[in-house]
């Protein structure tokens, strides 16, 4: 039996929900699509969209984590190709403080939030 699926969500854990809703709204223009809280208050759910694609990141918060969550190496990230003028979109993420690795021989760059999850950014 072969087994077809698509892309639906991508989740990272993150210490404080708000600023990384904040976070992918200004950096990425993300919106809230949907959230689900736990009815004992243990975890809460945000499901961030972009408006054009019908592919969401969950970000999941955990009432009872106090500490930063270990990344590893980084080596795993999102990617988005940046609408509009790329070398807008740069400049902006410069100005917003968060790019965090450039390679112009690539022509790519990557941007880290509040947690330090990595975002890839290419040109559309």
């Amino acid at each position: 039996m072969e087994v077809k699926g698509k892309f639906d969500h991508f989740n990272i854990n993150v210490l404080n929900l708000d600023k990384s809703i904040a976070f992918y709204n200004k950096a990425l223009g993300l919106k809230e699509v949907r959230r689900k809280t736990a009815d004992d208050g243990s975890f809460i759910l945000v499901y961030l969209g972009d408006e054009s694609t019908p592919f969401l990141l969950e970000l999941t918060w955990l009432r009872d984590r106090m500490d930063p969550y270990e990344l590893g190496d980084n080596e795993s990230h999102l990617c988005f190709r940046a609408a509009g003028d790329y070398d807008a979109v740069r400049a902006y993420h410069r100005d917003m403080g968060c790019i965090c690795f450039e390679n112009t021989e690539m022509g790519l760059y990557f941007i880290n939030d509040p947690d330090d999850y990595w975002i890839e950014i290419l040109p559309a």
